[in-house]
């Protein structure tokens, strides 16, 4: 499991509704943190990276966020590719402000 970062967790609060907001973090955590595949030495920040793409294309819905989250489950990469997010390792960090 990976919890959240702050900086996830204030995207989550931005694009869902408040009754959302424990789903969707358990999703995240349960279901696009450690569990995915060849991530067993990625750091937070990684995490933190693929969280947020999952979130970016989710576009503040919840079934096209099981939708990117397993596409994280196939191939990660292919999740970064698809928001963006694969050339540059801080382009999440742009996103969404």
């Amino acid at each position: 499991m990976t919890d959240p970062t702050p900086f996830v967790q204030s995207h989550i609060e931005r694009l869902f509704p408040p009754e959302e907001w424990a789903e969707v973090a358990q999703l995240l955590r349960e279901d696009c943190g450690k569990a995915l595949p060849c991530t067993k030495n990625a750091s937070p920040e990684f995490f933190e990276r693929v969280q947020c793409a999952a979130l970016k294309l989710s576009e503040g819905r919840v079934d096209k966020l099981y939708d990117a989250i397993a596409l994280a489950q196939t191939d990660w990469r292919d999740l970064l590719v698809c928001a963006g997010f694969a050339e540059d390792t801080q382009a999440h960090k742009g996103w969404n402000e």
